[in-house]
């Protein structure tokens, strides 16, 4: 049957309010809470004020940040300021932003949403034999192909898909298998990243048909002394098509890994340059593949002719490197639509962006908010859609600037207090339970595995935060949970750009804020106690 032109797009768009685990009721409830005079119980007199301000002034003042540019401000689940030091002031956020892209997405989208790939064909089928072009229509899905732990694995979509061909009829196929990543509109990299980033795996880029994440797998490995050639072998996946040249080389011993990926979509060409050090084991590096849909197209074709199933042609994309020569790729509406596959929820998608800060997670899920909101499934749709959330959700993002959806921009621009009034406004969304569920707390597996590693487990257990960093560049925003059950939370956000200390230097000051923080938090939670009489 024929499907209309939105053809990935039957999608599971519940923005229901979902049920409250323990940790949201009680970060909701304390919003409502009159609890006192909030003047007496944040009086300068306390100890635990005195502290948080001499953290800060120390930060702002020590070796680490002291030429740096620096911002905090923390307040009470009920509104009240704790810290206020250049609160107000824009600075690059980097990967915090992806609070704010996967926030939007869930509170607009619902954490069931989900994205498809479609399985279609022009022509007509006879006698078994699909006279025509097959179609894997991308519908944006981040985890296809993917080797994360939230995603189906590549053999059983490829089976799915298989079936879909068996049930149609379709044994043979005289014609092309296409990869079709028209989903997305526009290039795939927001315009004002760097070019040393494009390469990278965390600077892979989005398509409407992705496939392993976007990244090629080279496995390399030092020269035998400085100097030498670096060897440098292609892995997974299999791409035949590019043409590959490496002049890197063995680096002096202690310089560690300074290899970049250098590519792009206008040519199938890559070049890995930079130094690996000698005393360096081999590795996996990992780099950009900007041909994701013909790579996707190419390999389903390999697994039709292991089970039996011929293509004539081989495999195209919609692209003009492999696209058909002469002809125009098929209209949506005009295709036979044989079967659907599912990503995983977006409540697991956001979960593993914010856990392992997945750069093409929150970029798919930003152009997704594009796509939805605005029908624009490009950057400038991601950032419009962006400001149509965040004025409905918090009342707008004044004097911000989001240029894309992982922070990896460094034109973007994001206050500290702006990151407490959003995440203050997701306390209120039918998507909070989904949403904090994301945050991963200091020691848990991720990139806050080695974040304040001399703390109780208490403590860090009650910190719910995001980090972000770039060279230079080191934040932390997220809420830290009451010790009490009836206690009330605290949110904050802590910024430094600019920085020339060590990132250790960086991360230890930064670390001191966040426990003062914290200890005023738990001084309020202790006044507002004693005022209600309890």
């Amino acid at each position: 049957m024929n499907n209309s032109s939105h053809i990935p797009g039957s999608r599971h768009l519940d923005i229901g309010r979902m049920a409250c685990t323990a940790a949201v009721i009680i970060l909701c409830a304390m919003r409502t809470a009159v609890s006192g005079n909030a003047a007496e119980r944040q009086q300068d007199g306390t100890e635990s004020a005195r502290r948080l301000e001499r953290a800060v002034e120390e930060a702002a003042e020590g070796n680490a940040l002291g030429t740096a540019s620096f911002g905090v401000f923390a307040m009470t689940a009920a509104g009240d300021t704790l810290a206020d030091f250049n609160g107000e002031h824009v600075l690059v956020p980097a990967s915090n932003l992806k609070m704010v892209t996967t926030g939007a997405a869930l509170h607009f989208l619902g954490p069931e949403y989900r994205y498809e790939t479609a399985i279609g064909y022009s022509g007509g089928v006879e006698n078994g034999v699909l006279r025509g072009d097959l179609y894997i229509i991308g519908g944006g899905d981040p985890a296809l192909g993917s080797r994360d732990s939230i995603a189906v694995p590549l053999e059983k979509t490829f089976r799915q898909w298989r079936g879909f061909l068996a049930k149609a009829g379709i044994r043979k196929i005289e014609g092309h298998v296409i990869g079709d990543g028209r989903f997305f509109d526009g290039a795939m990299e927001e315009d004002t990243w760097l070019w040393n980033d494009i390469g990278t795996y965390y600077g892979t880029g989005v398509s409407g048909l992705s496939f392993y994440e976007n990244v090629k797998d080279f496995n390399v490995s030092a020269g035998a002394a400085p100097g030498d050639a670096v060897s440098v072998i292609p892995g997974y996946p299999q791409t035949p098509w590019m043409e590959y040249r490496h002049s890197c080389t063995t680096g002096e011993g202690g310089t560690g890994n300074r290899l970049y990926y250098y590519t792009s979509s206008f040519a199938p060409a890559g070049e890995m340059r930079g130094t690996f050090a000698v005393d360096r084991g081999p590795k996996t590096e990992k780099g950009s593949n900007k041909f994701p849909a013909y790579t996707c197209a190419w390999h389903f074709v390999r697994y039709l002719q292991e089970c039996g199933v011929g293509c004539s042609s081989g495999a195209a994309d919609t692209g003009p490197v492999f696209g058909v020569p002469g002809k125009k790729p098929a209209d949506w509406k005009s295709l036979t639509i044989i079967g659907r596959t599912s990503s995983p929820t977006l409540r697991r998608i956001a979960f593993e962006t914010n856990y392992e800060s997945n750069n093409f997670f929150a970029e798919t899920i930003f152009r997704t908010l594009g796509k939805e909101l605005c029908g624009d499934g490009s950057y400038e749709g991601g950032r419009k859609a962006i400001k149509d959330v965040l004025d409905g959700l918090c009342g707008g993002s004044g004097g911000m600037v989001i240029m894309d959806g992982s922070g990896l921009s460094r034109q973007n621009l994001v206050s500290p207090a702006f990151f407490c009034r959003f995440l203050d406004a997701m306390l209120k969304s039918p998507a909070a339970d989904a949403f904090l569920s994301t945050l991963p707390s200091p020691g848990d597996n991720g990139t806050l595995a080695y974040v304040m590693r001399g703390q109780s487990a208490e403590l860090k257990s009650r910190i719910l935060m995001k980090s972000g960093s770039m060279g230079g560049i080191l934040c932390y925003s997220g809420y830290i949970l009451p010790e009490a059950p009836d206690g009330e939370a605290v949110i904050f956000s802590v910024m430094a750009n600019n920085c020339t200390a060590t990132p250790g230097q960086i991360r230890a000051a930064l670390e001191k804020v966040i426990i003062a923080i914290a200890e005023a938090g738990t001084e309020a939670e202790g006044g507002t106690e004693a005022e209600a009489g309890r």
